[in-house]
């Protein structure tokens, strides 16, 4: 080829961000378009949440993985679904463990990743990387939760119904489990039994009648799927909330038409969480013609940028 040749492959330049006073988040975002590297892919990725969350005929998953919630995201999480831009969530149960331990104003503390974790034992502290969290605070968790499951219903549940109830019995606006009971939007966790709250389900049933079916909410999540004229999916992390969101399209005939995946993760070792949603195409989970991009970054970073760009682009609700 004749390098004098005009390249379609050189056709945008390359653009520096220019910072000014009292610059919007959104402002800031639409600087890192000119951008390459992860400020590139944030905007590209604020561009795709904005669509679909623009779209009224997209159906919008959230895919919950990681220490989100003791980290500080809940709030975040419980606003995008009062204000309607998450009409699915699935989670790990961990992150519904904490939001329900603040929910009953057990606090998460700042503490330090620098320690010594022998001496947080003799201190009953528990860490998750730099935060620290008191064992009392699952004795009163626990407490909390046998009360919920003594008033549920005999006949069988699925899992979804059982957080429902969970966030019936509590009291706090930022909880996403309460919020998501108020408004009626389904929260998923396969892997419930991975979790606190599953482990105090199975002690509960040791000794008590509890009909609980894992796989009941297959048909309803499934029929979610099928009805759905778009779908689109914003998935923090990966591990079951991303597959179990993703896997459901293999069962229709559809693809997500978006899907933006925040993670620290990288693809060279075949693990989901960081495999790159390019991948997820060879599945036919994600639709040849999607609009997707992965962001390399922490999501505690990711998320709130994101979302206070996109909510300055949308109608305020």
């Amino acid at each position: 080829m004749d390098c004098n040749t005009p390249n379609k492959k050189l056709s945008t330049p390359i653009k520096a961000a220019k910072i000014s006073p009292d610059m919007s988040v959104d402002e800031l975002v639409r600087e890192y378009k000119g951008c390459a590297f992860g400020a590139g892919r944030l905007a590209e990725a604020v561009d795709i949440y904005y669509e679909m969350l623009a779209s009224e005929k997209t159906t919008k998953f959230f895919g919950l993985a990681g220490a989100m919630t003791p980290a500080g995201m809940r709030n975040i999480v419980a606003d995008l679904i009062r204000d309607g831009y998450i009409d699915v969530l699935v989670t790990t149960g961990a992150n519904m463990v904490h939001d329900t331990v603040e929910a009953l104003g057990l606090h998460h503390y700042k503490g330090t990743d620098c320690t010594n974790d022998i001496q947080l034992r003799n201190e009953c502290i528990d860490r998750i990387y730099d935060v620290y969290l008191p064992d009392q605070h699952f004795t009163d968790l626990e407490e909390f939760l046998q009360g919920v499951y003594s008033g549920l219903p005999q006949e069988k549940l699925s899992i979804r119904q059982v957080l429902t109830e969970i966030g019936k019995n509590l009291d706090d606006d930022s909880s996403i489990l309460k919020t998501a009971a108020e408004v009626g939007v389904p929260v998923y966790c396969p892997a419930l039994q991975d979790s606190v709250i599953g482990l105090q389900a199975w002690l509960y049933k040791e000794g008590n009648p509890l009909h609980v079916d894992a796989f009941a909410d297959m048909h309803e999540f499934m029929e979610i799927c099928y009805a759905a004229e778009s779908a689109g999916a914003l998935l923090l992390g990966g591990g079951v909330p991303k597959n179990y969101i993703l896997q459901s399209m293999l069962v229709t005939p559809k693809s997500f038409d978006y899907a933006i995946q925040l993670t620290m993760d990288h693809p060279e070792t075949g693990g989901l969480s960081g495999a790159t949603l390019d991948e997820a195409q060879s599945w036919g989970k994600v639709g040849e013609n999607a609009k997707s991009v992965t962001v390399y970054a922490d999501a505690t970073i990711t998320l709130p940028l994101m979302v206070a760009a996109v909510r300055t682009r949308l109608p305020k609700r």
